[in-house]
């Protein structure tokens, strides 16, 4: 198959990383067709290879009657979050496509890993139901090839940051992030600062996503595509503070005490962020998918960029709770008993 004119269905399409794999398959020449509720606005260049498909996937008539007369080499579902999405996909688009590849994540092994870097390999230990509704949908799929041959690809990613998204944290909200940096304020920072993470620009989640389309040894099988550059919490930050031009003052505070005074924000501390989230990607490179291009530091230069670009940053609110907890966990330190001095 000639990959340069291949026809590929994405459902979704205005998402970080369907629209990072969109603008990389107008870049070679393939036909792309994006289904869609039309709400949020498409991040690409106008082009005559794509085509939007106006429709809401939870109107399942409607839905799985959108394709009827079309065929595609691929079909890429970004947005299927419970098992119900996907068989209802899998209605809409049976006999129609030459892959079926389902976005998943690595929250599919939240929690303590078994191996470090963990591998494709890792057995299914979520502690989120995020996780378990995806690792649903993965064994589902994955069964289907077995049994009928179905030719199914799993792409697990993680942190894909970029263009058209914010700077994450662990912990807190993202928007007033940038704002403390530079106003010099102190951070939360869950645990020590010392677990590992790693964050992938979308630009490479995209080619990793590219080398298992249409390719045959991608089918039956599960991709990990994150980052290479592995990161303690404090050098994240660090470089958050580098290129914002801002300081980093880190407070640290363990996760369980996090989860207990501010639960709105430590739902993804308690799943994924608190844990060692390091994976090996020797998979997809096997596949001819050359591995993370771009540094944390220059995505990060991009994503603020193009954050400015679109408005003012948000600021720190008055009686910002996090200053608030960041003053009542240091009198709590301040006043525990102190061991004395042996004599």
């Amino acid at each position: 198959m000639n990959v340069a004119t291949m026809k590929i269905l994405l459902l979704g399409g205005t998402g970080l990383i369907s629209t990072a794999i969109t603008n990389a398959l107008i870049a070679r020449g393939d036909e792309v067709v994006l289904h869609n509720r039309g709400r949020t606005p498409h991040r690409f260049g106008d082009s005559p290879n794509v085509r939007v498909i106006t429709g809401d996937r939870k109107d399942r008539v409607g839905f799985e009657a959108a394709f009827e007369g079309e065929t595609f080499d691929v079909v890429v579902d970004m947005i299927a979050y419970h098992i119900d999405d996907t068989l209802s996909a899998l209605r809409a688009l049976s006999g129609k496509f030459g892959q079926f590849v389902h976005t998943s994540t690595v929250c599919v092994t939240s929690g303590r890993p078994v191996s470090i870097p963990t591998t494709e390999n890792e057995p299914y230990h979520s502690i989120g139901q995020y996780g378990w509704n995806k690792a649903a949908i993965e064994e589902h799929l994955l069964k289907l090839h077995a049994d009928d041959g179905v030719p199914i690809t799993i792409m697990r990613s993680i942190h894909s940051y970029g263009e058209g998204g914010g700077i994450l944290r662990p912990f807190g909200p993202w928007e007033p992030f940038v704002a403390r940096m530079r106003a010099g304020r102190k951070v939360i920072v869950p645990g020590d600062g010392t677990g590992l993470w790693a964050a992938c620009h979308v630009d490479d989640v995209a080619q990793g996503f590219l080398a298992t389309f249409g390719n045959p040894k991608a089918f039956g099988e599960v991709f990990h595509i994150t980052g290479d550059e592995w990161h303690t919490w404090d050098h994240y930050h660090q470089t958050v503070a580098d290129v914002v031009g801002g300081t980093y003052r880190p407070v640290y505070i363990p996760s369980d005490v996090l989860a207990v005074c501010a639960p709105g924000w430590s739902g993804g501390l308690r799943e994924i962020f608190q844990w060692t989230s390091i994976f090996s990607n020797d998979k997809i490179k096997a596949l001819g998918y050359p591995g993370q291009t771009i540094s944390f530091a220059d995505g990060t230069r991009r994503t603020l960029a193009w954050m400015e670009r679109n408005g003012p940053l948000p600021e720190i609110v008055e009686d910002d709770f996090e200053d608030s907890l960041i003053a009542s966990w240091e009198q709590a330190v301040a006043g525990l008993p102190v061991m004395p001095k042996s004599s």
